[in-house]
């Protein structure tokens, strides 16, 4: 059985099954809850192997703490559990065998060899560290440019691409979403006429899909780009846009990609040639870890024989690029204690709710077994491991999360409720304060109450409120919906009067007014679920609501923990748990069933219902050749999978059932009591 965890999505803890495997494939963040609920049930040794990809993410701020906390509360609860770490840029591995109690395997067998080159002006140099300038003279690039077509293109991307492709694969990493457009768009502009004649019905029904994936919308540089088989892909797609385009560069029916550094970690879309257009990620320097894992993406086995790189250089960066591509890879550093320190209290309250701890010598003795204390020289100059284990303490206590007496350290109802709902330390009382109040007057006509105690509290610095736009949407909410609006602290006259131009000289809470404006927008989506409206009325980018919107489905599953845990908040356990399922589809509730199945996204859940296939039982029992037949423009290999998926999906929740069944029935001495056979 293999189970998601991402999101909202994933039971906890999850189901025990007796009779088969599971492996659950999770988020950094969920993969830390999914530990807790183990501990917490008495179920570690359960768990057999935890595989971490891109080990080194250790050293990425909160969600590199995040998973040395996980990593340690695995090492210290259980001796059964393996675990593995795969990273190919980690520099101090010494460190992390350490941490891991791990033996160390390193190889550096590649499947299809990679050749890296700089270009420097019109000259093509060979990566090559034995050199002392470490480029060596390859070649000159071959291109003949007119003197404007040399204005718009002085890099000689378009003499680099069409080395390639269309025959071959290439990406282009850019350094912004917006160049990434740009060039695509000029790349575009001077290929031959012959590209559009490449797979153009395959390219036609890509276009249909997008424009249908945005109800009718469409960007207008994939219009102009995606019949000479180019696109871009960064965050400013939609989930659904994004999907299509990796599965058409997958399929060759794209043949080009520019995009952002997002895409080197974590999707397989490999190239025969990778272009990075400027050592920089927007105004900051790369690090080698993410030049090494940009140029990975060349080579495609058992497509190509071999995958090359080329970075674009300008004179002034030459010395720098020199680091850059021959330097030794940068170390990995433990995060606990970086990020204002959020970390270690984090880490020290759930030890504490979870029983792993109950005194400030067990947190110490703990904390022995993580990366910091391997690191701690280098990291806690300053302070020493006690001193920052003691000031965490008391800042829990100061927070009213853990009560301390004698020595011994007590988790509070607020304590177990925040690492319980994966809460933030900085907003939990925030969090408590605001749903506590909201129950005084909970509007329940309407879901904008709702959406707003879900929206992130983090999100808020991303979006400053265009006043025009707030005012003219305040004015469509209906009075019981304003009057929500003001009891949280954004009346209708400040809103006014901001849209006006006009001084407010009234005090107002302005985190409150940008988490008011950001409901806004959930709750324009979820009344109408076009996402493409909703940006252009909001004057937002699509990829930032995609994003806002992500964002909330994962706090409203965190919120919802929250309040289970915490009696007086009883009322909203019933309501978040429909809120979650609303905002992680975000479509009307008829085709949330159909969303759930692989391979379908909005445009077709709306195809399938259309067309009769309505639950997961209708398309478990469908014919995949009737169904490709039935539906436009979906291939025969995707009614397959499709099918399939339903099935699994529906053997998975019997399954699922049955096990409660008999966890129900089951006693000690293996025989139900007559009492539980009446509940069954």
């Amino acid at each position: 059985m293999v189970e998601e965890y991402a999101g909202s999505k994933g039971r906890f803890p999850p189901v025990r099954r007796r009779n088969n495997r599971s492996v659950y494939v999770a988020t950094i963040e969920k993969a830390h809850s999914l530990v807790n609920s183990l501990i917490e049930t008495g179920r570690m040794d359960d768990l057999g192997l935890v595989v971490v990809d891109e080990l080194h993410m250790l050293g990425d701020g909160s969600r590199g703490a995040i998973i040395e906390m996980t990593l340690a509360k695995v090492l210290y609860t259980t001796k059964s559990t393996q675990i593995i770490g795969m990273s190919a840029t980690l520099g101090n591995i010494r460190d992390l065998q350490t941490f891991l109690r791990a033996e160390n395997y390193t190889n550096d067998f590649r499947p299809v060899q990679l050749k890296e080159y700089v270009k420097l002006n019109d000259t093509i140099y060979e990566v090559d560290p034995k050199e002392e300038e470490c480029f060596k003279f390859s070649r000159l690039l071959n291109f003949k440019y007119s003197s404007s077509m040399q204005k718009v293109d002085p890099d000689h991307i378009i003499a680099l691409v069409t080395e390639v492709i269309p025959a071959h694969s290439c990406l282009v990493f850019c350094p912004t979403k917006k160049n990434c457009e740009n060039v695509v768009g000029m790349i575009c502009k001077y290929l031959k006429e012959e590209f559009l004649h490449l797979r153009e019905e395959e390219k036609a029904v890509l276009l249909r899909e997008l424009k249908a994936s945005g109800n009718g919308s469409m960007c207008p540089v994939l219009r102009r780009t995606v019949p000479y088989g180019l696109a871009y892909h960064h965050s400013g797609l939609t989930s659904e846009e994004r999907k299509l385009v990796e599965e058409a560069y997958s399929n060759g029916v794209l043949c080009l990609l520019t995009c952002t550094s997002t895409l080197a970690a974590g999707i397989n879309l490999p190239a025969r040639r990778v272009i990075l257009r400027s050592p920089f990620v927007a105004s900051d320097f790369l690090k080698r870890s993410q030049y090494k894992q940009m140029v990975g993406r060349a080579g495609r086995a058992g497509i190509d024989a071999a995958g090359e790189s080329v970075l674009i250089l300008q004179d002034k960066d030459r010395h720098m690029a020199k680091t850059l591509v021959c330097a030794p890879m940068e170390n990995c550093y433990s995060n606990l204690m970086r990020d204002d320190g959020k970390g270690l209290p984090s880490l020290i309250l759930s030890l504490i709710g979870l029983n792993i701890t109950s005194t400030v010598d067990r947190v110490r003795d703990f904390l022995c077994g993580t990366l910091l204390s391997v690191q701690q020289k280098h990291l806690c100059a300053e302070t020493s491991l006690t001193e920052a284990v003691q000031q965490s303490v008391d800042l829990l206590k100061d927070k009213d999360l853990i009560t301390v007496t004698a020595q011994s350290l007590q988790v509070t109802k607020l304590g177990r409720a925040t690492f319980k709902g994966s809460v933030d330390l900085t907003y939990s009382d925030i969090l408590y304060k605001d749903l506590s109040k909201g129950l005084e007057g909970l509007l329940l006509n309407s879901c904008l109450h709702l959406v707003y105690l879900v929206t992130p509290y983090d999100m808020i610095t991303q979006c400053r409120p265009d006043w025009m736009v707030f005012f003219r949407q305040f004015t469509l909410l209906t009075a019981a919906e304003q009057k929500m609006s003001a009891a949280v602290g954004v009346p209708e006259s400040f809103i006014a009067r901001k849209a006006a131009g006009q001084t407010v000289r009234k005090t107002v809470n302005m985190e409150v007014v940008g988490r008011m404006y950001l409901a806004l927008v959930l709750f324009s989506l979820l009344k109408e679920t076009n996402l493409w409206s909703v940006a252009d009325r909001f004057q937002l980018s699509r990829g930032f609501i995609q994003s806002l919107l992500s964002s909330s489905s994962a706090f409203c599953s965190c919120v919802l923990h929250f309040t289970e845990e915490l009696e007086e908040l009883w009322p909203f356990r019933a309501l978040l748990t429909e809120l979650t399922r609303r905002l992680s589809y975000c479509v009307t509730s008829e085709l949330i069933p159909l969303m759930e199945v692989s391979g379908v996204m909005e445009s077709r859940a709306k195809q399938l219902y259309n067309a009769g296939y309505r639950t997961l039982t209708h398309l478990a029992n469908a014919d995949p050749s009737v169904l490709s037949d039935t539906i436009e423009n979906l291939f025969k290999k995707q009614a397959n999978q499709i099918v399939a998926s339903a099935k699994m999906l529906l053997s998975e929740r019997a399954s699922a059932l049955q096990e409660e069944v008999d966890e129900l029935l089951m006693k000690p001495s293996d025989q139900p009591t007559a009492e539980t056979r009446r509940l069954v």
